[in-house]
């Protein structure tokens, strides 16, 4: 199948219309953030064609917004670039959680995921498709959530930029994005795991405050997976005790 078959038979799945749906409740909050960040990038001294470049080529609003004051200041480029890696780490994560419904994908179709992906398309995929295993309507639903996650962003990132003189910085639009990705993560802590994970994830941001480049993000990050997967790695050890001692019993 072509590169153009392909992409028309995902846009026209009815998953993909899902997907767009429901990150259509979600784009209020996205577009203010990228408001903001087209605003902060004008005002803190890119030009307007480089101001356009990094919100098309970077599409990361953490680093971005990370990154600017370094770039403002007149940083090392080796510095800059740190600091944005260690911010958008998180990513590897949401990566490896993706692999095992996305890896059978070509390369290409990977790496566009890859770049299109965001924190609340891996929030609303997961909770839509929990299981792990790969269905062929994960990739329209996919498609769907971060087709409508892009064009929110860059929209509204462009209008910053072209209206950087007029909207100020101190309105704090970018604070939407955030209560909008806390009150879908709030919707999903549903059990156990997700509670001890979640809490794990706020002790360890908090305890780790004061490492520089905003690392306390990545050990947070690293700090609830391993959570995460240790309760799942248990649960499982007690499915497979369970399961022995029934099958123990009914021989007996």
């Amino acid at each position: 199948m072509s590169a153009f078959a392909f992409v028309r038979a995902t846009v026209r799945h009815p998953e993909f219309r899902r997907g767009a749906l429901d990150m259509l409740n979600l784009s209020l909050g996205i577009a203010a953030w990228g408001l903001v960040t087209g605003v902060a990038m004008v005002k803190s001294g890119l030009s307007v064609p480089l101001a356009v470049l990094m919100s098309l080529l970077v599409f990361a609003g953490s680093a971005q917004l990370t990154a600017l004051p370094l770039i403002a200041s007149g940083a090392p480029i080796w510095v800059v670039w740190a600091t944005a890696t260690c911010v958008n780490l998180r990513f590897v994560i949401f990566s490896a959680m993706w692999r095992p419904y996305f890896a059978h994908l070509p390369r290409w179709a990977r790496c566009l995921a890859g770049y299109c992906s965001g924190d609340l398309n891996y929030v609303m995929f997961l909770k839509r498709f929990p299981d792990g295993r790969p269905q062929p309507e994960q990739l329209p639903y996919f498609s769907g959530g971060v087709a409508i996650n892009w064009l929110a962003w860059q929209s509204a990132s462009m209008a910053g930029i072209a209206l950087a003189n007029v909207i100020p910085v101190e309105w704090g639009l970018g604070f939407a994005g955030v209560l909008a990705l806390l009150g879908i993560t709030c919707s999903m802590l549903q059990d156990k795991a997700t509670w001890l994970a979640a809490g794990t994830a706020v002790a360890a941001a908090v305890a780790a405050y004061a490492l520089p480049l905003k690392l306390n993000i990545v050990v947070a990050i690293a700090a609830a997976v391993a959570v995460g997967l240790g309760i799942e790695a248990v649960e499982q050890a007690q499915r497979r005790a369970r399961a022995e001692r029934g099958g123990q019993g009914e021989q007996a």
